[in-house]
């Protein structure tokens, strides 16, 4: 068992019992089994959804860090927040589990309130020069945005493509920054049967060098 992982389900363990909470209350907040709230404290379950760990942090007043390990006290006495840095969007969920996360970015406190944000490692070099591949993008999540936004998009299923997003009546199109790369039409009826979904909007880019 790794250290972060016994430490994740020992503080678990601990904050529930703190919080006078049952197994079946923590399940219930997390629309989980309460078998699975279980093994979540046993460790039987090593890859916990890290939407979880933040809905528990939540629910015992504490920061997600604080419960991996990565935080000896409270986020909130702090001036800015961490969140985690993906290598990939996994398909469906833009945030899957702890082994995802490469990596963790501060973000202020002030811009954490406004919504739940994630980071991204961008791969490729669509987006060049503005971004380039390495760099991380600070992302809010949500599931659309205004035309002339940049946004982090998953195309049938896929890995996720950061692009420019133009909304037109009949669809929408995804631009590169790179010229040489060629944009990318989806009909209204394309968007549907594909999928083409927004995971979320770009609000900031931090170049790696």
């Amino acid at each position: 068992m790794s250290s972060t992982l016994e430490v994740l389900r020992q503080r678990i363990k601990r904050m529930r019992t703190n919080k006078n909470l049952t197994l079946k209350e923590v399940a219930n907040y997390l629309g989980i089994k309460e078998a699975t709230a279980q093994r979540y404290e046993s460790g039987d379950i090593k890859n916990i959804p890290y939407d979880n760990i933040v809905s528990m942090a939540k629910l015992f007043d504490c920061s997600p860090q604080y419960l991996m390990g990565w935080e000896k006290q409270n986020l909130s006495n702090k001036k800015g927040i961490k969140i985690p840095v993906l290598r990939r969007v996994p398909s469906g969920v833009p945030i899957e589990a702890v082994e995802d996360i490469i990596d963790y970015e501060e973000i202020p406190v002030e811009m954490a309130k406004d919504g739940e944000f994630f980071g991204l490692q961008i791969k490729g070099d669509s987006m060049e020069p503005r971004i380039c591949e390495g760099d991380v993008v600070i992302v809010r999540k949500q599931d659309d945005a205004e035309s002339g936004d940049l946004v982090i998009a998953m195309i049938n299923g896929d890995e996720a493509t950061c692009k420019r997003l133009m909304k037109y009546s009949d669809g929408i199109r995804l631009m590169p920054s790179n010229p040489t790369y060629e944009p990318l039409y989806f009909s209204d009826k394309e968007i549907e049967e594909k999928p083409v979904k927004i995971i979320g909007r770009v609000v900031e880019n931090r170049q790696k060098y």
